[in-house]
């Protein structure tokens, strides 16, 4: 589950970790009381006015703004709300601005003694193990760091039966260029962020930028959060940081029906039972000249609703030109899929998309019968092979 920015921040000021202060605003009017207040609790002079969206680049979107008074933060707020903010990591369309954060701005005074970082923490999975990766060059994508100046990305693999060490810590103070005072709340800094991480049960915590600023205080300027959806169950309070506005209509629907649904940019669909089956899936649609439309799986019950309720939202897409149903059949029965490719048909009426199935496993022989008793225009495969070339074929034709 993604955070926005102001709940990530939440969750970090638990822990003790230094962020930029701010409220979030749904109105103007929120937002220039929100200025307002801010000002009688931190006197900045200078307001940052920031989209929250779950996509980063929204500076370069027009989605971050500088106000120096409370009239530039009634137009910029004006302005941002209600946007369709497009970023490098959003759709060409797009995603729609329903809050704003209006910040403080630690930037001020004394700009020239700044220095921004990045610091994340996640999971590596080359070695299982939490690393914390980091750099002195802050304020910029990481990914561009990582290809112009790879000397400049660090990383601290954190055994979990040991946890943080403070040499690692110490590590990343002395790698950021930190002295004095500075390097004291750097090191509290990257404890702090570590709990935040490991309380949370999160796959990714990123601050980018993480600044000293010219008192030499340690601050995260931004926070791109992401919760493990499989240990929601500890945290019902994060429930409420759910913010379905800003996800898929369609992969909301599925997580309803308890569909592995996450929709992509291509234009063959694919129904399957098992991530890894489903990962090769989209291998197989590559190497046939298509693009993956989306990875879905059905899971071990795939039963005849499950799988008309999976054709229903691949069928909903637009781009879909083709529809790939690869099930091995261990847990699942392969007739019951079939079944349920059937029942759709009836259900939804005409589809005029190709479909290519693909069923082994338990029961396939009687799926097999069941799909050529219906009477359906469906394309049956045995191998991995055959799946791929009657993509190809559909595709050119």
């Amino acid at each position: 589950m993604n955070l926005h920015e102001y709940q990530g921040k939440e969750i970090l000021a638990k822990h003790g970790v230094r962020i930029q202060r701010g409220y979030v605003a749904e109105t103007v009017d929120e937002a220039i009381a929100n200025a307002k207040r801010l000002f009688k609790e931190t006197e900045t002079p200078c307001f940052i006015i920031k989209a929250q969206v779950h996509a980063g680049g929204r500076g370069k979107g027009g989605g971050i703004k500088l106000a120096k008074n409370i009239k530039e933060v009634e137009k910029h707020a004006s302005d941002i709300l209600g946007m369709m903010l497009i970023t490098p990591q959003t759709s060409k369309e797009g995603k729609k601005v329903n809050k704003v954060l209006v910040a403080e701005d630690v930037y001020y005074p004394g700009e020239h003694d700044i220095e921004e970082m990045y610091i994340s923490v996640l999971l590596d999975r080359s070695t299982n193990m939490n690393m914390i990766m980091y750099s002195p060059q802050g304020g910029m994508d990481i990914e561009q760091v990582a290809e112009e100046t790879p000397d400049q990305i660090f990383t601290e693999i954190i055994d979990p039966g040991v946890g943080l060490t403070k040499n690692q810590c110490e590590n990343i103070a002395n790698n950021l260029n930190m002295k004095g005072e500075a390097f004291r709340n750097l090191l509290q800094f990257v404890n702090n962020l570590y709990t935040s991480y490991m309380e949370s049960d999160a796959s990714l915590f990123e601050i980018n930028p993480v600044i000293k600023s010219s008192d030499n205080c340690v601050i995260a300027v931004d926070s791109k959060v992401t919760i493990d959806d499989n240990a929601l169950f500890r945290h019902p309070d994060f429930l409420d940081y759910r913010d379905e506005k800003e996800e898929d209509p369609s992969e909301l629907y599925a997580s309803s029906l308890g569909l592995s649904y996450v929709k992509l940019d291509g234009n063959v669909g694919c129904i399957v039972n098992g991530a890894g089956l489903a990962m090769a899936t989209m291998d197989i649609i590559k190497l046939s000249g298509g693009n993956p439309a989306n990875f879905l799986d059905v899971g071990g019950t795939a039963d005849a609703q499950r799988v008309e309720s999976a054709l229903r939202i691949i069928l909903d897409d637009s781009n879909v030109e083709a529809i790939l149903v690869n099930i091995f059949g261990g847990i699942v029965r392969c007739d019951r899929v079939a079944q349920g490719i059937v029942d759709a048909y009836k259900n939804i009426g005409s589809i005029n998309v190709p479909i290519i199935i693909r069923l082994q496993g338990t029961n396939a022989e009687e799926a097999k019968l069941i799909i050529d008793n219906s009477g359906l225009k469906v394309i049956s495969v045995i191998s991995l092979q055959g799946a791929a070339d009657k993509v190809k074929e559909v595709l050119e034709t």
